[in-house]
């Protein structure tokens, strides 16, 4: 894929302003602002322009703010595009860059660039979901701790079918490793906890929209009295919302999803939404990144758990906080929780 679809110029410059250090980090990030040195660290998500990713973007600017840093931030424009997402690694490394952020759009082909970033002596965190490469000097992981976002799914579905009921899950992609654990989570708190809720039907999914309302029609099809879906993918949920709010009469199955692209809760059939903070772990990323460029040591490991998002709160302080799309130095927060 030829480097010219991507916008490979002059990173965002951030303005200064004032930076709320976490408890948990505070010994990592006392280094001051008289340090001048020019720094740029590049920030890659799966995608931008999306509800799920531009609040990594404001979450890391937020923490290049105190130490005057400088963020590059580019992305492939679909989820699924491995070998731009490639390309803008390879852009990266061959760069002045000093740090890289990196959410994988695929687990096992990200392993050979990562290494070669690393072995170019490059500070990398990778967020989101992880991939075969374990954590060393240079390399950490801020992930979504989607055990627990499982579990959250699972509850879910209990409380709407109060205990008793059949579903479906949708979207298990093999290719990324957070979507797997979270599919295993979530059958396994209900075999444990809900035995009376069958899944009566499962599918692989995708990021091809029309596929995955393929695969939602073949499902409800074959099982018209589901009392929910459950998608693990946002492709997934737009194509079982599709089925059913094009079919009322017919279908009657709630859809509980992850990732969602926005919050505007228009479908008649989504009940509710598990969201991951990419805000904090944009933030944190770009502090670890600035505690190993400053000789400190950086954790690991850290993961960070998702909340469920309903009608209910949607549209609460904490949400907004959560997903905001907007970047801009000009929206000020007083802090990042």
């Amino acid at each position: 894929m030829k480097l010219s679809s991507f916008n490979l110029g002059h990173p965002c410059i951030c303005f200064r302003s004032s930076l709320t250090s976490l408890a948990m980090l505070s010994l990592l990030f006392s280094v001051g602002c008289h340090n001048r040195k020019s720094v740029t660290i590049a920030v890659i998500p799966r995608t931008s322009g999306s509800l799920l990713w531009e609040p990594e973007h404001r979450g890391a600017q937020d923490a290049s703010e105190g130490f005057g840093a400088q963020i590059y931030w580019n992305a492939p424009t679909r989820e699924d595009d491995i070998a731009g997402q490639i390309a803008l690694i390879e852009h990266v490394v061959a760069g002045n860059y000093q740090g890289l952020v990196l959410t994988p759009n695929q687990s096992l082909a990200l392993i050979t660039p990562v290494r070669r970033a690393l072995a170019r002596g490059l500070p990398i965190v990778i967020v989101s979901s992880s991939i075969p490469v374990p954590a060393g000097d240079k390399l950490s992981y801020i992930l979504n701790d989607e055990e627990e976002g499982g579990r959250i799914a699972a509850r879910r579905v209990a409380q709407l079918l109060h205990g008793r009921g059949t579903i479906a899950i949708l979207g298990i992609n093999p290719d990324i490793a957070g979507i797997m654990v979270r599919a295993q989570s979530f059958e396994h708190f209900l075999a444990q906890n809900n035995p009376e809720i069958h899944i009566v039907e499962t599918h692989t999914g995708s990021f091809n929209v029309p596929h995955e309302q393929e695969v939602a029609e073949e499902a409800l099809d074959a099982h018209p009295d589901l009392d929910a879906i459950v998608t693990l993918m946002w492709p997934s949920a737009r194509g079982a919302m599709s089925t059913i709010d094009n079919n009322p009469e017919k279908f009657k199955a709630k859809v509980i999803s992850f990732d969602p692209e926005d919050l505007s809760f228009t479908s008649p059939s989504l009940d509710s939404v598990v969201v991951q903070n990419t805000r904090k772990m944009g933030n944190l990323a770009v502090k670890l990144i600035h505690a190993r460029l400053s000789g400190k040591s950086a954790p690991a490991l850290i993961t960070l758990e998702p909340i469920l998002v309903t009608r209910a709160n949607a549209n609460s302080e904490a949400v907004r906080h959560m997903t905001t799309m907007d970047w801009n130095p000009g929206w000020n927060l007083s802090h990042t929780p």
